[in-house]
C-alpha cells in the first residue's frame, strides 16, 4: 500500500517590512507552520510528516516533538545527523517520545552532509568514515534499546553495560530512513534501514533487498492529476512511500495549504486507482 507523507517547514517566517508610522511591531498570533502542517496531515488522512534537517532552520527533533504532541495517528520523522549526540542519548530521548506518542517517531539519518555544513556543526569527519560512524550509531542505539547490559566498542562510539530502563508501554524502535547511492550508503541501508530514500532520477533497483523504497518529490503547480499519475507510476516500479515537499514560496500558508491539497485532491485519486474507492 502506498504511503504518503508531507515535508514540514522548519524556518520561522521573515520579518515584515513595515512603514515608519507603524508603532506596534508585535507579530500576529499565528500557528507555527510545522504544527499547522502536522494538523493538516492528521485531519487529511496522510500517513506522515517529515521534519527535515535545515542548517538555517529550527532543530528537527524539537519540532517533531511538537507535531507528535498535536497529533494522534501520523508518523513523524525527524531528520538529524549522527554527530548530534551520542547514540545512547538519542535512543533515550527517542524512547521517551515513543512512550508518550504511541510509537510514532521515525528517524531520517542525514549521514553525508555538505562539508561546509558539517564543519559548521562541529563535524570534521568525511568520506566513508561517515558511514562507519552511522553504522556504529545505529548499532548502539538499537543495542541499548533493550534493558541490557549492552556493551559495544567501536572506532567512533563506545558503551559499557548500557541499556534503557524497562517500559510497560510499547515503544518500538523508530522507523529508520537512510539514503545515498554509494556502496557504503547501500551497505548501511542493507544492515539498518527500514526504508531507503532515493531521488527522482535514482534507480529503485539500487534499494537493498528487504528494505522499502521511498521517494521525495516536490509539489509544483498543484496539478493533482499529474502528481497522482507520477506517484502511481513510481509505485509500479516498487516505490512504497512518497515524501512530498511543498514548492518554495514566501507565502507562510503555502505548506499547510499544500498539505490540505494533497489530502483533498491527490489522495482520493490514489485511492480510486489502488483501492477502487470512488
Amino acid at each position: 500500500m502506498t504511503r504518503l507523507h508531507v515535508v514540514a517547514p522548519t524556518r520561522a517566517p521573515g520579518r515584515a517590512v513595515l512603514p515608519d508610522f507603524v508603532t506596534d511591531v508585535r507579530p500576529r498570533a499565528v500557528e507555527p507552520e510545522h504544527r499547522a502542517v502536522g494538523r493538516a496531515a492528521e485531519l487529511g488522512g496522510l500517513d506522515g510528516v517529515l521534519v527535515p534537517f535545515d542548517p538555517a532552520g529550527h532543530d528537527p527533533l524539537v519540532l517533531a516533538a511538537a507535531v507528535l504532541r498535536d497529533t494522534r495517528h501520523v508518523q513523524v520523522a525527524a531528520e538529524f545527523h549522527p554527530a548530534i549526540a551520542t547514540p545512547v542519548y538519542a535512543a533515550k530521548l527517542s524512547a521517551s517520545l515513543q512512550r508518550y506518542t504511541g510509537g510514532r517517531l521515525a528517524w531520517r539519518l542525514a549521514v553525508d552532509l555538505a562539508p561546509d555544513v558539517a564543519r559548521a556543526h562541529g563535524d570534521f569527519l568525511d568520506g566513508p568514515a561517515r558511514y562507519a560512524r552511522a553504522y556504529e550509531f545505529l548499532t548502539i542505539a538499537k543495542g541499548v534499546w533493550g534493558e541490557g547490559p549492552y556493551t559495544f566498542e567501536g572506532e567512533h562510539f563506545q558503551v559499557l553495560d548500557g541499556g534503557l530502563p524497562g517500559s510497560r508501554v510499547p515503544r518500538p524502535f523508530p522507523r529508520v530512513y537512510l539514503s545515498g547511492t554509494s556502496p557504503e550508503a547501500l551497505a548501511l541501508s542493507a544492515r539498518h534501514a527500514d526504508a531507503h530514500l532515493i531521488g527522482p532520477d535514482d534507480d529503485p533497483g539500487l534499494v537493498p533487498d528487504g528494505v522499502d523504497a521511498a521517494l521525495r518529490l516536490r509539489a509544483g503547480g498543484h496539478d493533482e492529476t499529474a502528481l497522482a499519475d507520477e506517484i502511481l507510476r513510481r509505485a509500479g516500479e516498487g516505490i512504497a512511500e512518497f515524501f512530498v515537499e511543498p514548492a518554495a514560496t514566501p507565502d507562510r500558508d503555502a505548506a499547510p495549504a499544500t498539505t490540505y491539497w494533497l489530502a483533498q485532491r491527490v489522495l482520493p485519486l490514489l485511492r480510486k486507482e489502488t483501492e477502487g474507492v470512488g
